[in-house]
């Protein structure tokens, strides 16, 4: 198995698709490496490009308030994403792209070990599982080959359509009061 430390070396120095020619940073994922909660979003925007560390834009101030909201500290849990290089225009990753970063994704899981790994979004939820409508499926937990999923919009959604963030709230609430019916 690799350290965080080896996982975290690879994505920087990854050369797997176009994405290491348009990007300033990789970003590799980030958090409490004994979490039970792993959040997993698209890819990185242009804030995580720059920096180098996942959800420290505009979403992950929206992902750390419903947190917060929810009575969990954001240093409790572990983020990253499928994808992880900002694609161009922050446009949804390719294919390619995605099965690029698959081993990444999977050596994160298999380090943290988490209770419950928390799908953002469409494409995570793609990525990861094969849904296509996060939006009628959000809120739900999904026992799958001995892992718990649980399915949440994107917080990069609220900051375009506000009405959003009462549902972001109220699904991390209910992620976090669920979570102890599962083990880690």
């Amino acid at each position: 198995m690799n350290s965080y430390e080896e996982i975290r070396s690879q994505i920087i120095n990854c050369t797997k698709c176009e994405l290491c020619k348009t990007r300033k940073n990789a970003v590799p994922g980030k958090g409490n490496l004994k979490s039970e909660i792993m959040f997993v979003g698209e890819a990185p925007g242009r804030s995580e490009d720059n920096v180098g560390e996942p959800f420290v834009g505009a979403a992950g101030k929206k992902l750390s308030a419903a947190l917060e909201k929810a009575g969990i500290s954001r240093e409790l849990v572990y983020i990253t994403n499928v994808v992880k290089c900002r694609p161009p225009n922050n446009r949804v990753p390719t294919l390619e792209e995605k099965k690029s970063c698959e081993k990444y994704l999977e050596s994160e899981i298999a380090l943290i070990k988490p209770k419950v790994i928390c799908i953002m979004g469409n494409t995570a939820y793609q990525s990861i599982l094969g849904g296509n409508n996060i939006t009628k499926e959000r809120g739900k937990f999904i026992k799958i080959d001995g892992k718990v999923y649980f399915l949440t919009i994107h917080p990069a959604a609220v900051i375009y359509n506000q009405q959003l963030g009462d549902l972001l709230e109220k699904d991390i609430k209910e992620l976090v009061k669920g979570i102890k019916n599962y083990e880690k």
